[in-house]
């Protein structure tokens, strides 16, 4: 949680944990998604800036704080590996701002699938021209996240669905049989 003392760390094997900041007045806004085999937590610092939740059902490794941080004193692998995600992070966090702040609405969710579908199965293979998956946000969420209305999001789902690009079935599972033209709607 926010401002909670870190006493320990994760990695994620399975599922999605939704990041969220919280303002004062007891607003919150998701700042990002992470999935396997993403660290959880940040090294080094006594206290928690955000808060992790799971948005699917999750499964995680935790490590104590103290073993994490002897270890990556000790290992530079470790160490390269956790510097390796976090510019990883800081390069999707500058798309994202771009995602945020240029693109319309239709770009702003097909790039949402579009990450949801390279990053919820690490097994995928990067080649892959289909895939499908289960949505790990609730509609409220994805508009909290994009920066949209809830109907906005569901107008554009339904756009998406009607030109082809996706099917979704039982509301929350997207079946996407070509990822470029996926990809060509975000605006990529």
């Amino acid at each position: 949680g926010d401002a909670e003392a870190v006493d320990s760390y994760a990695n994620v094997l399975s599922g999605v944990v939704k990041l969220t900041k919280s303002l004062s007045d007891g607003r919150q806004q998701i700042v990002g998604l992470q999935f396997a085999p993403d660290f959880l937590g940040r090294p080094f610092k006594g206290e928690s800036a955000i808060n992790a939740e799971a948005a699917t059902a999750v499964s995680l490794c935790s490590f104590p704080k103290a073993a994490i941080e002897r270890m990556m004193k000790e290992s530079p692998g470790l160490e390269h590996r956790l510097f390796k995600q976090t510019l990883n992070e800081l390069d999707d966090a500058r798309d994202w701002m771009v995602t945020l702040g240029r693109k319309s609405a239709s770009e702003k969710v097909a790039s949402f699938l579009l990450m949801i579908a390279r990053n919820i199965d690490p097994a995928l293979d990067p080649a892959a021209q289909s895939t499908r998956f289960e949505l790990p946000l609730t509609r409220a969420d994805i508009a909290d996240f994009l920066g949209l209305t809830i109907e906005t999001v569901s107008r554009q789902l339904t756009r998406l669905r009607s030109d082809h690009v996706i099917r979704i079935e039982n509301n929350r599972h997207v079946v996407v049989e070509n990822l470029d033209r996926l990809q060509m709607r975000s605006g990529a």
